[in-house]
Protein backbone atom coordinates (compact mmCIF):
# COMPACT_ATOMS: atom_id res chain seq x y z
CA UNK A 1 0.00 0.00 0.00
CA UNK A 2 1.32 3.44 -0.92
CA UNK A 3 2.34 5.53 2.10
CA UNK A 4 0.11 8.54 2.69
CA UNK A 5 1.80 11.95 2.70
CA UNK A 6 1.90 13.58 6.15
CA UNK A 7 2.49 17.12 7.44
CA UNK A 8 5.97 15.95 8.53
CA UNK A 9 6.77 14.95 4.92
CA UNK A 10 5.80 18.42 3.70
CA UNK A 11 7.84 20.03 6.50
CA UNK A 12 10.99 18.05 5.62
CA UNK A 13 10.61 18.75 1.89
CA UNK A 14 10.23 22.51 2.43
CA UNK A 15 12.59 22.81 5.41
CA UNK A 16 9.79 24.25 7.55
CA UNK A 17 8.40 23.25 10.92
CA UNK A 18 5.26 21.02 11.02
CA UNK A 19 3.39 23.78 12.88
CA UNK A 20 4.18 26.26 10.05
CA UNK A 21 2.87 23.76 7.50
CA UNK A 22 -0.28 23.25 9.57
CA UNK A 23 -0.92 27.00 9.94
CA UNK A 24 -0.29 27.53 6.22
CA UNK A 25 -2.88 24.85 5.38
CA UNK A 26 -5.37 26.61 7.67
CA UNK A 27 -4.65 29.97 5.95
CA UNK A 28 -3.37 31.51 9.22
CA UNK A 29 -2.71 35.28 9.00
CA UNK A 30 0.82 35.04 10.46
CA UNK A 31 2.10 32.97 7.50
CA UNK A 32 3.40 34.79 4.41
CA UNK A 33 1.34 34.35 1.20
CA UNK A 34 4.32 32.98 -0.71
CA UNK A 35 4.90 30.33 2.01
CA UNK A 36 1.22 29.34 1.86
CA UNK A 37 1.51 28.94 -1.91
CA UNK A 38 4.63 26.76 -1.59
CA UNK A 39 2.90 24.54 0.97
CA UNK A 40 -0.33 24.21 -1.02
CA UNK A 41 1.44 23.52 -4.30
CA UNK A 42 3.51 20.74 -2.76
CA UNK A 43 0.48 19.36 -0.88
CA UNK A 44 -1.38 19.10 -4.18
CA UNK A 45 1.60 17.56 -5.96
CA UNK A 46 2.05 14.89 -3.26
CA UNK A 47 -1.75 14.38 -2.88
CA UNK A 48 -1.73 15.30 0.81
CA UNK A 49 -5.03 14.55 2.58
CA UNK A 50 -5.63 16.07 6.02
CA UNK A 51 -6.28 13.68 8.89
CA UNK A 52 -10.03 14.02 9.30
CA UNK A 53 -9.97 12.01 12.55
CA UNK A 54 -7.53 14.42 14.18
CA UNK A 55 -9.52 17.40 12.95
CA UNK A 56 -12.69 15.86 14.37
CA UNK A 57 -11.07 15.52 17.80
CA UNK A 58 -9.98 19.16 17.69
CA UNK A 59 -13.36 20.43 16.55
CA UNK A 60 -15.31 17.92 18.67
CA UNK A 61 -17.54 17.35 15.66
CA UNK A 62 -17.43 14.74 12.89
CA UNK A 63 -20.46 15.76 10.81
CA UNK A 64 -21.78 12.21 11.00
CA UNK A 65 -25.16 11.13 12.38
CA UNK A 66 -25.66 7.58 13.67
CA UNK A 67 -29.10 6.20 12.77
CA UNK A 68 -30.35 2.95 14.32
CA UNK A 69 -33.53 1.33 12.97
CA UNK A 70 -35.33 -1.94 13.79
CA UNK A 71 -35.15 -3.13 10.16
CA UNK A 72 -34.62 -1.86 6.65
CA UNK A 73 -37.99 -2.76 5.15
CA UNK A 74 -39.66 -0.38 2.69
CA UNK A 75 -41.07 1.90 5.42
CA UNK A 76 -37.89 2.25 7.45
CA UNK A 77 -35.69 2.55 4.36
CA UNK A 78 -37.92 5.40 3.17
CA UNK A 79 -37.60 7.13 6.54
CA UNK A 80 -33.81 6.77 6.39
CA UNK A 81 -33.84 8.30 2.89
CA UNK A 82 -35.65 11.30 4.33
CA UNK A 83 -33.06 11.61 7.11
CA UNK A 84 -30.22 11.29 4.60
CA UNK A 85 -31.60 13.94 2.23
CA UNK A 86 -31.72 16.61 4.96
CA UNK A 87 -28.38 15.51 6.43
CA UNK A 88 -26.63 15.64 3.05
CA UNK A 89 -27.89 19.17 2.37
CA UNK A 90 -26.57 20.25 5.79
CA UNK A 91 -23.14 18.69 5.18
CA UNK A 92 -23.62 15.59 7.33
CA UNK A 93 -23.06 11.90 6.59
CA UNK A 94 -25.51 9.29 7.87
CA UNK A 95 -24.30 5.96 9.30
CA UNK A 96 -27.07 3.35 9.50
CA UNK A 97 -27.29 0.15 11.54
CA UNK A 98 -30.27 -2.10 12.27
CA UNK A 99 -31.32 -4.06 15.33
CA UNK A 100 -33.29 -6.62 13.27
CA UNK A 101 -36.10 -6.27 15.85
CA UNK A 102 -33.74 -7.69 18.51
CA UNK A 103 -33.30 -5.98 21.89
CA UNK A 104 -29.91 -7.66 22.38
CA UNK A 105 -28.67 -6.43 19.03
CA UNK A 106 -30.03 -2.95 19.80
CA UNK A 107 -27.97 -2.93 23.03
CA UNK A 108 -24.79 -3.98 21.21
CA UNK A 109 -25.32 -1.34 18.52
CA UNK A 110 -26.07 1.38 21.09
CA UNK A 111 -22.83 0.62 22.98
CA UNK A 112 -20.79 0.58 19.78
CA UNK A 113 -22.32 3.86 18.64
CA UNK A 114 -21.51 5.39 22.03
CA UNK A 115 -17.83 4.73 21.40
CA UNK A 116 -18.02 6.04 17.83
CA UNK A 117 -17.26 9.59 16.70
CA UNK A 118 -20.76 10.46 15.52
CA UNK A 119 -22.23 13.80 16.58
CA UNK A 120 -25.38 12.18 17.89
CA UNK A 121 -28.07 9.54 17.46
CA UNK A 122 -31.39 9.11 15.69
CA UNK A 123 -33.06 5.92 16.96
CA UNK A 124 -36.20 3.89 16.28
CA UNK A 125 -36.65 1.09 18.81
CA UNK A 126 -36.94 -2.65 18.21
CA UNK A 127 -40.24 -4.44 18.85
CA UNK A 128 -38.52 -6.42 21.65
CA UNK A 129 -37.39 -3.33 23.58
CA UNK A 130 -39.17 -3.14 26.95
CA UNK A 131 -36.49 -1.46 29.10
CA UNK A 132 -34.72 1.72 28.13
CA UNK A 133 -31.57 2.07 30.24
CA UNK A 134 -29.37 2.14 27.13
CA UNK A 135 -31.38 5.08 25.79
CA UNK A 136 -31.28 6.84 29.15
CA UNK A 137 -27.49 6.32 29.21
CA UNK A 138 -27.12 8.19 25.89
CA UNK A 139 -29.37 10.94 27.22
CA UNK A 140 -27.45 11.21 30.51
CA UNK A 141 -24.20 11.69 28.60
CA UNK A 142 -25.77 14.77 26.93
CA UNK A 143 -25.26 13.25 23.49
CA UNK A 144 -27.75 14.70 20.99
CA UNK A 145 -30.55 12.14 20.57
CA UNK A 146 -33.85 12.11 18.69
CA UNK A 147 -36.28 9.18 18.81
CA UNK A 148 -38.48 8.60 15.78
CA UNK A 149 -41.42 6.44 14.71
CA UNK A 150 -41.16 4.07 17.69
CA UNK A 151 -40.74 6.32 20.69
CA UNK A 152 -40.92 6.22 24.51
CA UNK A 153 -43.54 8.58 25.92
CA UNK A 154 -42.07 8.89 29.41
CA UNK A 155 -38.48 9.63 28.29
CA UNK A 156 -37.72 13.33 27.92
CA UNK A 157 -35.99 13.48 24.55
CA UNK A 158 -37.09 15.09 21.26
CA UNK A 159 -39.44 12.81 19.30
CA UNK A 160 -40.96 12.49 15.83
CA UNK A 161 -43.80 10.04 15.34
CA UNK A 162 -47.07 9.31 13.61
CA UNK A 163 -50.48 9.98 15.14
CA UNK A 164 -51.14 6.24 15.31
CA UNK A 165 -54.40 6.71 17.22
CA UNK A 166 -55.80 8.81 14.38
CA UNK A 167 -54.62 6.27 11.78
CA UNK A 168 -56.44 3.47 13.60
CA UNK A 169 -59.52 5.63 13.94
CA UNK A 170 -59.59 6.61 10.25
CA UNK A 171 -59.29 3.01 9.06
CA UNK A 172 -62.03 1.73 11.39
CA UNK A 173 -64.39 4.64 10.78
CA UNK A 174 -64.11 4.04 7.03
CA UNK A 175 -65.03 0.35 7.42
CA UNK A 176 -68.03 1.28 9.60
CA UNK A 177 -69.17 3.84 7.02
CA UNK A 178 -69.04 1.11 4.37
CA UNK A 179 -71.53 -0.94 6.39
CA UNK A 180 -69.17 -3.45 8.05
CA UNK A 181 -70.15 -4.40 11.58
CA UNK A 182 -68.06 -7.36 12.72
CA UNK A 183 -64.61 -5.83 12.32
CA UNK A 184 -61.54 -7.65 13.60
CA UNK A 185 -58.15 -6.03 14.10
CA UNK A 186 -54.87 -7.84 13.32
CA UNK A 187 -52.46 -6.21 15.77
CA UNK A 188 -48.75 -6.40 16.54
CA UNK A 189 -47.23 -7.71 19.81
CA UNK A 190 -49.39 -6.93 22.87
CA UNK A 191 -46.68 -4.76 24.44
CA UNK A 192 -45.91 -2.77 21.28
CA UNK A 193 -46.81 0.92 21.71
CA UNK A 194 -47.40 1.77 18.04
CA UNK A 195 -49.80 -1.15 17.59
CA UNK A 196 -51.58 -0.31 20.85
CA UNK A 197 -52.17 3.28 19.74
CA UNK A 198 -53.77 1.97 16.54
CA UNK A 199 -55.90 -0.33 18.69
CA UNK A 200 -57.05 2.67 20.76
CA UNK A 201 -58.14 4.42 17.55
CA UNK A 202 -59.95 1.24 16.46
CA UNK A 203 -61.80 0.94 19.78
CA UNK A 204 -62.69 4.64 19.84
CA UNK A 205 -64.33 4.41 16.39
CA UNK A 206 -66.31 1.32 17.44
CA UNK A 207 -67.47 2.99 20.66
CA UNK A 208 -68.40 6.20 18.84
CA UNK A 209 -70.62 4.19 16.49
CA UNK A 210 -72.22 2.06 19.21
CA UNK A 211 -70.47 -1.16 18.10
CA UNK A 212 -69.38 -3.34 21.03
CA UNK A 213 -65.67 -4.18 21.29
CA UNK A 214 -64.12 -7.15 23.07
CA UNK A 215 -60.79 -8.96 23.25
CA UNK A 216 -61.90 -11.45 20.60
CA UNK A 217 -61.91 -8.63 18.05
CA UNK A 218 -58.15 -8.05 18.51
CA UNK A 219 -55.61 -10.67 17.43
CA UNK A 220 -52.03 -10.04 18.58
CA UNK A 221 -48.89 -11.42 16.94
CA UNK A 222 -45.90 -10.47 14.81
CA UNK A 223 -46.05 -8.03 11.89
CA UNK A 224 -45.25 -10.79 9.40
CA UNK A 225 -47.24 -11.77 6.33
CA UNK A 226 -47.27 -15.34 7.65
CA UNK A 227 -49.00 -14.26 10.87
CA UNK A 228 -51.54 -12.29 8.84
CA UNK A 229 -52.28 -15.36 6.76
CA UNK A 230 -52.53 -17.83 9.65
CA UNK A 231 -54.58 -15.53 11.90
CA UNK A 232 -57.04 -14.73 9.09
CA UNK A 233 -57.38 -18.39 8.13
CA UNK A 234 -58.37 -19.12 11.73
CA UNK A 235 -60.80 -16.18 11.85
CA UNK A 236 -62.52 -17.27 8.64
CA UNK A 237 -63.12 -20.74 10.04
CA UNK A 238 -65.04 -19.38 13.03
CA UNK A 239 -68.82 -19.72 13.25
CA UNK A 240 -69.24 -15.93 13.27
CA UNK A 241 -66.53 -14.91 10.86
CA UNK A 242 -65.61 -11.19 10.57
CA UNK A 243 -67.03 -9.14 7.72
CA UNK A 244 -63.98 -6.83 7.75
CA UNK A 245 -60.35 -6.91 8.84
CA UNK A 246 -58.19 -3.94 9.80
CA UNK A 247 -54.50 -4.93 9.79
CA UNK A 248 -51.99 -2.63 11.54
CA UNK A 249 -49.39 -3.23 8.80
CA UNK A 250 -49.53 -3.91 5.07
CA UNK A 251 -47.58 -7.14 5.51
CA UNK A 252 -50.34 -8.40 7.82
CA UNK A 253 -52.95 -7.19 5.31
CA UNK A 254 -51.30 -9.07 2.41
CA UNK A 255 -51.23 -12.26 4.52
CA UNK A 256 -54.92 -11.71 5.29
CA UNK A 257 -55.68 -11.23 1.59
CA UNK A 258 -54.04 -14.56 0.72
CA UNK A 259 -56.19 -16.35 3.32
CA UNK A 260 -59.37 -14.58 2.12
CA UNK A 261 -58.73 -15.58 -1.49
CA UNK A 262 -57.87 -19.14 -0.48
CA UNK A 263 -61.25 -19.36 1.27
CA UNK A 264 -62.98 -18.30 -1.96
CA UNK A 265 -64.30 -15.03 -0.51
CA UNK A 266 -64.36 -11.74 -2.41
CA UNK A 267 -63.35 -8.26 -1.30
CA UNK A 268 -65.12 -5.97 -0.57
CA UNK A 269 -68.45 -7.83 -0.87
CA UNK A 270 -67.85 -10.80 1.46
CA UNK A 271 -65.19 -9.13 3.56
CA UNK A 272 -63.49 -5.73 3.71
CA UNK A 273 -59.76 -5.22 4.24
CA UNK A 274 -57.66 -2.20 5.27
CA UNK A 275 -53.89 -2.16 5.86
CA UNK A 276 -51.45 0.36 7.31
CA UNK A 277 -48.31 2.09 5.87
CA UNK A 278 -49.53 2.44 2.27
CA UNK A 279 -46.60 0.57 0.77
CA UNK A 280 -46.45 0.73 -3.06
CA UNK A 281 -47.50 -2.92 -3.44
CA UNK A 282 -50.94 -2.21 -1.92
CA UNK A 283 -52.07 -0.32 -5.03
CA UNK A 284 -50.80 -3.05 -7.39
CA UNK A 285 -52.70 -6.01 -5.93
CA UNK A 286 -56.11 -7.20 -7.10
CA UNK A 287 -58.17 -5.89 -5.51
CA UNK A 288 -55.99 -2.96 -4.47
CA UNK A 289 -55.77 -2.71 -0.67
CA UNK A 290 -57.00 0.36 1.20
CA UNK A 291 -54.20 1.54 3.49
CA UNK A 292 -53.21 4.32 5.87
CA UNK A 293 -50.39 6.51 4.50
CA UNK A 294 -47.79 7.36 7.16
CA UNK A 295 -45.64 9.74 5.06
CA UNK A 296 -42.41 7.92 5.94
CA UNK A 297 -40.13 10.15 3.84
CA UNK A 298 -41.54 13.29 5.47
CA UNK A 299 -41.10 11.71 8.90
CA UNK A 300 -37.43 11.05 8.12
CA UNK A 301 -36.92 14.64 6.96
CA UNK A 302 -38.66 16.04 10.04
CA UNK A 303 -36.48 13.84 12.26
CA UNK A 304 -33.23 15.04 10.67
CA UNK A 305 -34.33 18.68 10.90
CA UNK A 306 -35.16 18.26 14.59
CA UNK A 307 -31.80 16.57 15.20
CA UNK A 308 -29.86 19.38 13.50
CA UNK A 309 -31.83 21.96 15.48
CA UNK A 310 -30.99 20.05 18.68
CA UNK A 311 -27.32 19.89 17.70
CA UNK A 312 -27.03 23.65 17.27
CA UNK A 313 -29.40 24.79 20.01
CA UNK A 314 -28.31 25.66 23.55
CA UNK A 315 -31.89 25.71 24.86
CA UNK A 316 -33.63 22.68 26.38
CA UNK A 317 -35.44 20.75 23.65
CA UNK A 318 -36.29 17.60 25.64
CA UNK A 319 -40.04 18.26 25.35
CA UNK A 320 -39.99 18.84 21.56
CA UNK A 321 -42.38 16.57 19.69
CA UNK A 322 -43.29 16.46 16.01
CA UNK A 323 -46.46 14.51 15.18
CA UNK A 324 -47.11 13.42 11.59
CA UNK A 325 -50.77 13.14 10.57
CA UNK A 326 -51.74 9.97 8.62
CA UNK A 327 -54.20 9.75 5.73
CA UNK A 328 -56.32 6.81 4.64
CA UNK A 329 -56.15 5.92 0.94
CA UNK A 330 -59.37 4.10 0.06
CA UNK A 331 -59.16 1.38 -2.59
CA UNK A 332 -61.26 -1.53 -3.88
CA UNK A 333 -60.60 -3.93 -0.96
CA UNK A 334 -62.93 -2.00 1.36
CA UNK A 335 -65.01 0.27 -0.86
CA UNK A 336 -68.62 -0.99 -0.81
CA UNK A 337 -70.58 2.26 -0.83
CA UNK A 338 -69.34 4.17 -3.88
CA UNK A 339 -71.76 7.06 -3.20
CA UNK A 340 -69.66 8.09 -0.19
CA UNK A 341 -66.38 8.48 -2.14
Amino acid sequence: MEKQTTIKDLAVALNLSPSTISRAMRNASDIKPETKKLVRDLAEKLDYQPNRLAISFLQKQTHTIAVMVPNLDHVMATMVKGVDEVALEAGYTVIVCQSDESFGRELVNANRLLSSLSDGFIISLSSETKVFEHIKKINTKKIPLVLFDRVIDDLKVPKVHLDNFDGGYQATQHLIEQGYKNIVLLAGPATFAISNERIRGFEHALKQNGIPSNKNKIVHGSFSQQHGYEATKELLNQKERPDAIFAVSDRLAIGAMLAIKEKGLTMPDDIGLVGFNNEPVTSLLSPAISSVEIFAFDMGKATAKLFLELLHNTEDMSEEEVIIKPKLFVRASSLRNTNQH
